[in-house]
């Protein structure tokens, strides 16, 4: 069988099917690079000395872990100097962080989350990359207002998976290819192509220690699983949930599925507690690229127009017709 590396990959999109410009390449490129470096980082753990608290908390007040500042670091000082970006963002930082002025500037804007689940890092969990990638306004500075574009203005998003195996998953917009890492080799080669979420399920992932929360439509749709073959749905339904996004959205992503982290009323002031830029936007690319559906329980995630930066919203994305009809409770309860 064909071996096809990443680059291979991006340089035959960017040849044969236009799909993507040189710059968009590299950067892609760029950025799974700096992803085998957080995997190698998270591969040794203790014997690296970067598990356990950093120390300090990050923009949402959240404790960061070593790994968190590090995967940080390794993002930014990959990306800084290729020419490519305007400017990145991250969950662990307050603003946009500008491309300094001795390297040259790109037209892309490059928005991640540098290591989802973290929380699960020292008990040796999967955990992950997710990572947006949008075009800067032509004249706009590359500041906060610059990166506040919805979701259907990306022009790729992925995300890494650190596991018994490390993959990446990518979309430029047509579609969704899987990579995973040879580490002899030090290259990711393409393993899975053209993934697709089947529409139905049986398997639902979510946090239910937050039930009592919930609103009432998201309350009656779990139990409707709940109930089984006895209930209205009339068969039985399994619960997975990891408390990774990119391990659940991961597992949707491969054998179908759905997820959910609904608005509550812990969460209902801060307006949910997924971050929509570089959370809730590219997995929301990624599953409606491989067939699969995105909502906030009342719009599709990719049309909301963003407000700020470090935006939180409700996400429930997977298989379509679940999500179709959860949102739809959602939508007869206004």
């Amino acid at each position: 069988m064909r071996r096809i590396t990443l680059s291979r990959y991006l340089i035959e999109q960017q040849r044969e099917k236009n799909h993507l410009n040189s710059d968009l390449r590299l950067l892609i490129e760029v950025v799974a690079r700096a992803c085998k470096t957080i995997s190698v980082a998270i591969n040794k753990g203790e014997l690296a000395g970067v598990l356990g608290s950093a120390g300090t908390d990050n923009v949402q007040g959240e404790v960061q872990k070593k790994l968190d500042v590090l995967s940080n670091e390794i993002l930014l000082d990959a990306n800084e100097w290729g020419g490519h970006l305007a400017a990145m963002a991250s969950e662990e930082m307050d603003e946009p962080h500008p491309i300094p002025n001795r390297f040259p500037k790109g037209e892309f804007l490059l928005v991640f989350d540098p290591l989802d689940g973290s929380s699960n890092i020292d008990v040796n969990m999967t955990v992950g990359t997710i990572f947006s990638v949008l075009k800067c306004p032509e004249g706009v500075e590359p500041n906060e207002q610059a990166f506040l574009q919805p979701g259907v203005k990306q022009v790729a998003a992925g995300y890494a998976l650190y596991g018994p195996s490390t993959m990446l998953v990518l979309t430029t917009g047509h579609g969704v290819d899987a990579f995973t890492l040879d580490r002899e080799q030090g290259s990711f080669v393409l393993t899975q192509k053209g993934m697709r979420i089947p529409e139905e399920t049986k398997e639902f992932a979510i946090n239910m220690s937050n039930m009592r929360f919930w609103e009432a439509p998201m309350q009656r749709y779990i139990n409707e699983l709940l109930a089984g073959k006895e209930g209205p749905r009339g068969k039985d339904f399994n619960m997975r949930w990891i408390a990774s996004m990119v391990a659940d959205v991961h597992r949707i992503m491969t054998r179908g599925g759905v997820f959910f982290y609904p608005i509550d009323s812990k969460t209902k002031d801060k307006g949910g507690k997924l971050r929509l830029m570089y959370e809730a936007n590219p997995m929301s690319m990624l599953v409606e690229q491989a067939g699969g559906a995105a909502t906030n329980g009342l719009q599709r995630i990719l049309e909301i127009k963003p407000e700020k930066l470090h935006q939180r919203v409700p996400v429930m994305l997977g298989s379509k017709q679940e999500i179709d009809l959860v949102t739809s409770y959602h939508l007869e309860s206004q």
